[in-house]
């Protein structure tokens, strides 16, 4: 009895000492010129000391560098640079001090002699004719500490629901000076839509550089002009009469991998799972209907999950009106290894016709493995179902410390009310067993959902959602006047509230617009959701891409407004990073730390993880 006391003890200690591989990033120092002065920003690492303080240093054209702070800077890491003189080159960096030991940090910022005041990175494209950026994620491609960013280039697209021929879904990558680096054809094989094309970009085998991976078929062009399966086939339904007309519905569906560096194919396997009966993935949900016509069978969604609790696996899923598949594959060695199958099976299985229009990763049990919430269910770590609700699927998602008054994380979610069903539009329930914590909008379709600390003036996090014009508190109790927007979150300003992000502007709950990006657009219609907003510069607040109203550009917009909160960077959280990783999929939905973050927040909770170098 006591030897298996001992190995349960030793058991639960590693697993509490497990670390994941993070991103070993630089210090990502912007500086912004504004109104004659610059702001300049860089990050505290998850893995910093909370000793660390920083010196700040300006060189100016051939001139000796400067330090600019008097005395070590231990506290938020952004300064208002009021000296700099704009008539010549200025580069910032940062050093770092710990016990009065001054040491060099990698990364700097350039901003050449007699710039112009401008709030945004621009990242030039290459054009390709016929085709505009939309959705794109982040990764450090070559090892250098810096994120680099992926861009999903989209031509003629359509969702599942319409038939017609699209465009060949197209990817290319950039670093963040503007450098193109690779373009991946997927070809005419695979379709163009919400639905259709999730990609992830994430360092899968620990080597320091971030690799791609999506579905591929017949064709797939890599930037070296390899090709992935038959280039001559082509699958597509070509005849304008049929029901099925553009739809690709037949013919091999391959998983492939690339390198983040070249953007050469590194691997191929069979997508799990594959069609099979085109009939068999309708049934509970999706109006409790079935078709034959490439809508349910086609709809994809996909993440990233630390599921040992230290290598992260790439899970792509399948289905989420009736039958749920989740495929979850480890990277190793420049192969694809299968871990685990997640398969619902039928509409007999309560599982089935739970997913929503994307998914969120979150470590729900505290055991420092991930399970997937799927909507209105979850699967654990190991690939088993842990729980459902039963409450179907929906357009939004929000994972995180909601209620701070119940331990653990919360899940807030949005239904769809399909035709001859019942149940709420709206409800809150724990993330580790699926306990329902409230409900609202009874029989009600609700299309969209948020939630989160956006009041300052109150602690904890707030929800709403459309057909409601209130507030909530985190018991369903209505507490205010709901914003006018329900699509996106944003890290902003200078307090740890969120403010609200829609289209090209943002706004903070109760006090008006702070910023509106002009010249720049949203994506995805009335979605109106960013190419990208995450924490990939500067302090802890978020960055904010979108694309130029011509459609030439990239731009990366960054905060100006001072801060007094020292945070470690919010990738280096991982529930945030993986969120990242999965912005791009189905219904573009906000990321969320895996700590309450807001108005009188703790201290945020060292994360647990190590950080790789390239190898």
């Amino acid at each position: 009895m006591k030897n298996k006391i001992l190995i349960l003890f030793l058991l639960s200690t590693l697993v509490s000492f497990a670390q994941r591989q993070m991103e070993n990033l630089d210090r990502g120092i912007i500086a912004v010129k504004n109104k004659g002065q610059f702001f300049v920003g860089w990050r505290v690492l998850g893995t910093d000391s909370d000793e660390l303080a920083f010196n700040l240093y300006r060189k100016s054209g051939t001139k000796k560098a400067i330090k600019l702070n008097e005395k070590p800077i231990l506290g938020a890491t952004n300064f208002v640079d009021t000296k700099a003189n704009s008539q010549e080159e200025n580069t910032w960096f940062v050093k770092t001090v710990l016990n009065g030991k001054e040491i060099d940090a990698k990364g700097s910022f350039t901003i050449p002699a007699q710039s112009p005041d401008k709030n945004y990175l621009s990242i030039k494209l290459q054009p390709v004719a016929g085709y505009i950026p939309n959705d794109l994620s982040v990764g450090d491609l070559d090892g250098d500490g810096r994120y680099d960013l992926v861009v999903h280039m989209t031509g003629k697209s359509l969702d599942n629901s319409f038939k017609g021929v699209t465009d060949p879904p197209i990817f290319q990558a950039y670093t963040l000076d503007g450098t193109f680096l690779w373009q991946i054809n997927l070809g005419k094989n695979i379709r163009e839509g919400a639905h259709y094309t999730q990609f992830m970009v994430y360092d899968l085998d620990g080597d320091g550089i971030s690799e791609f991976v999506c579905k591929t078929a017949d064709g797939t062009t890599d930037s070296q002009n390899n090709v992935v399966g038959d280039a001559s086939k082509d699958w597509r339904d070509v005849d304008p009469d049929s029901v099925t007309y553009g739809k690709i519905l037949k013919g091999p569906e391959y998983l492939s991998v690339f390198n983040g560096r070249t953007g050469k194919l590194i691997t191929t396997t069979a997508y799990i799972p594959e069609r099979g009966d085109l009939a068999g993935w309708g049934g509970r949900g999706g109006s409790g209907g079935n078709d034959t016509k490439g809508n349910r069978i086609d709809r994809f969604t996909a993440c990233i999950a630390y599921l040992d609790g230290v290598h992260p696996s790439v899970v792509m899923c399948r289905g989420y009106y009736g039958r749920t598949v989740l495929a979850a594959w480890d990277f190793k060695n420049n192969k694809l290894n299968s871990r685990w199958v997640f398969d619902s099976k039928d509409a007999e299985n309560p599982y089935s016709g739970m997913g929503n229009h994307g998914l969120t990763v979150a470590d729900v049990d505290n055991d420092g493995k991930d399970e997937i919430i799927y909507g209105s269910m979850c699967v654990d770590d190991n690939g088993q179902g842990l729980y459902t609700t039963g409450f179907r699927h929906g357009d939004a998602l929000h994972v995180s410390d909601l209620d701070l008054d119940i331990p653990g994380l919360e899940v807030f979610g949005i239904h769809e009310i399909e035709n001859g069903t019942t149940g709420p539009g709206v409800t809150l329930f724990s993330a580790a067993d699926g306990k329902v914590l409230f409900t609202a909008s009874l029989n009600e379709d609700v299309g969209r959902g948020v939630a989160d600390n956006i009041d300052p003036t109150r602690k904890g996090a707030q929800c709403w959602w459309s057909g409601s014009p209130y507030l909530h508190d985190m018991k369903g109790n209505e507490i205010g006047k709901a914003p006018t927007s329900t699509n996106f979150l944003i890290y902003w300003d200078g307090d740890s509230s969120r403010e609200l992000l829609n289209s090209n502007y943002i706004d903070k709950y109760n006090v008006g617009r702070l910023f509106t990006a002009t010249g720049a657009a949203s994506n995805n219609g009335t979605k109106s959701t960013p190419a990208l907003s995450a924490d990939i510069l500067g302090d802890w607040r978020e960055e904010l891409i979108l694309r130029s109203d011509d459609n030439t550009e990239l731009r990366i917009y960054s905060t100006t407004t001072p801060t007094q909160i020292r945070q470690y960077t919010l990738m280096h959280d991982p529930q945030y990073r993986l969120s990242i990783a999965w912005q791009n999929v189905g219904y573009n939905q906000p990321p969320h730390t895996s700590f309450y973050m807001g108005a009188e927040m703790k201290p945020a909770p060292k994360p647990n993880i190590i950080l790789v170098t390239k190898k």
